[in-house]
């Protein structure tokens, strides 16, 4: 059986995420279920938070003494501005997905990318060194997955966006560190280069509920044998991926890496090992992947 949700006391302990929209979001349900079996005092909430508002929200966050804070779409760039120091992962990537409070200093660090390529590995069996890798998006996500594949030693990293100046902007970046070929795209010229990727990722929101009809690029182009990758975990497979399905290609979701970033700033925040089957179970049962056996609200 799992462990019952204990009382919220004074000695609680707060954490939280901030993105707009927070609508969808599983977090709660994982972190909190990740709390109870860790035997942690300690409850997660997600805060809606506008553009323009992050300064306010993490100034809250210090004066009532919040834990620690999961960032999601908009605010992983813009974040940085607002942090005490974050450490060398984030400062090189240029992106914060995870917060930690010491003793008053906000500190910033990136699990997505670290929790996108552990799940890719594990799910799909690829070894990524000299592969050609075609990215969709540049945003917070994107830079994450950019900067850990480069550190896999793909052999080339494209680089599609809607904005082409986020594009060359994240290409710059990952350049100047990366041993990988690097090429910022205008997202009409993806589907021309599906033909020659090994592996494609979505790192935009196409796709993510309510917006399921939604597609990055138009799926001509998918093929058998290569990996289609979406970071979107809700719905689980995508409308994106349901066509790599049935064109052959080998399909990767967005759970396990929604998982394991998880996972790494639950054990930056306490210290202690993510529960992490616990935490795959909670997410899974949230999005009716299995039934929710342990009696838990998700």
């Amino acid at each position: 059986m799992g462990r019952k949700m204990r009382e919220i006391d004074a000695k609680t302990e707060v954490y939280g995420l901030i993105g707009d929209p927070v609508a969808h979001s599983r977090s709660p349900a994982m972190m909190n279920k990740a709390f109870r079996e860790a035997g942690v005092n300690a409850v997660y909430a997600a805060f809606r938070v506008a553009k323009g508002m992050v300064r306010d929200a993490l100034a809250g966050f210090r004066a009532l003494g919040f834990r620690g804070a999961n960032v999601t779409i908009p605010h992983k760039v813009d974040v940085l501005a607002f942090l005490d120091d974050v450490d060398d992962r984030a400062r090189r990537i240029g992106a914060v997905n995870t917060i930690v409070n010491d003793g008053g200093r906000l500190v910033g660090y990136n699990t997505d990318g670290i929790g996108y390529v552990r799940s890719l590995k594990e799910e799909t069996g690829v070894d990524l060194r000299g592969k050609r890798v075609l990215l969709i998006g540049a945003g917070g996500a994107a830079r994450g997955v950019a900067f850990a594949l480069a550190d896999e030693g793909v052999g080339t990293i494209w680089i599609a966006n809607r904005t082409a100046e986020r594009a060359v902007s994240l290409a710059g970046d990952l350049a100047r560190s990366a041993d990988c070929k690097v090429e910022a795209l205008d997202l009409s010229q993806a589907v021309r280069l599906c033909a020659e990727a090994d592996v494609v990722v979505n790192c935009t929101s196409a796709g993510m509920a309510p917006s399921v009809d939604e597609t990055p690029i138009a799926t001509d182009a998918l093929r058998p044998g290569m990996i289609v990758s979406d970071l979107v975990y809700n719905p689980p497979e995508t409308k994106w991926l349901r066509a790599a399905r049935a064109a052959g290609a080998v399909v990767h979701g967005g759970v396990g890496m929604f998982v394991y970033q998880g996972a790494y700033a639950f054990e930056y925040w306490t210290g202690l090992p993510a529960p992490v089957a616990a935490m795959r179970a909670a997410v899974e049962a949230s999005l009716g992947l299995r039934a929710d056996a342990e009696g838990d609200a998700p």
